[in-house]
């Protein structure tokens, strides 16, 4: 039978063993998360960016960015003229589209890339005039589906009035 001072070495040299494998395995992870962050994202079904969910205007500054073929230059003048209407507008990126609130809770639209176009989802779009033209199986929300002719910047720009005026959806709350 060992002795006991054999026995704590032994269990010393393991803890220290595992703290050690701990601290290289947490470094490990970081550095792999930051290397997936500066890979080209992927782009899933329709062409939508693979964004990690993020907060503030860096994040979806990437989404556009991935963004491919015409959907870019569309997806940046959505961007464009929604930054115009409201400068302070809250930006984020959850479930791989970009989402733009008044505050960190309330968030009144967001887009995602489709196959033949860019669907912007107006949360509480019902409760504008005129509505956009896609109905929802929600029955706040309405859809405006832009393709490659792009879109009317004027009424774009109503409805972004619109619908920063009215509660919004509590989809999340974002870190800022």
């Amino acid at each position: 039978m060992p002795s006991r001072s054999c026995v704590a070495s032994n269990l010393r040299a393991n803890v220290i063993f595992l703290a050690e494998r701990s601290a290289l395995s947490l470094v490990f992870v970081k550095r792999r998360a930051e290397a997936r962050m500066a890979e080209t994202p992927k782009l899933l079904s329709g062409g939508n960016p693979q964004i990690p969910k993020g907060d503030g205007p860096a994040v979806v500054e990437a989404y556009l960015a991935a963004m491919p073929d015409w959907k870019q230059t569309v997806g940046r003048e959505i961007d464009r003229l929604i930054v115009a209407a409201l400068p302070d507008v809250r930006k984020a990126v959850r479930w791989n589209s970009p989402f733009y609130g008044t505050d960190g809770a309330h968030w009144f639209l967001s887009f995602h890339c489709m196959t033949r176009y860019i669907k912007v989802a107006f949360w509480q779009g019902s409760a504008m005039v005129p509505s956009p033209p896609v109905a929802s199986k929600k029955d706040d929300v309405r859809y405006l589906h832009v393709t490659e002719a792009g879109l009317d910047a004027d009424q774009f720009t109503d409805w972004v009035l619109q619908a920063s005026r009215l509660p919004g959806a509590a989809l999340f709350c974002t870190a800022e």
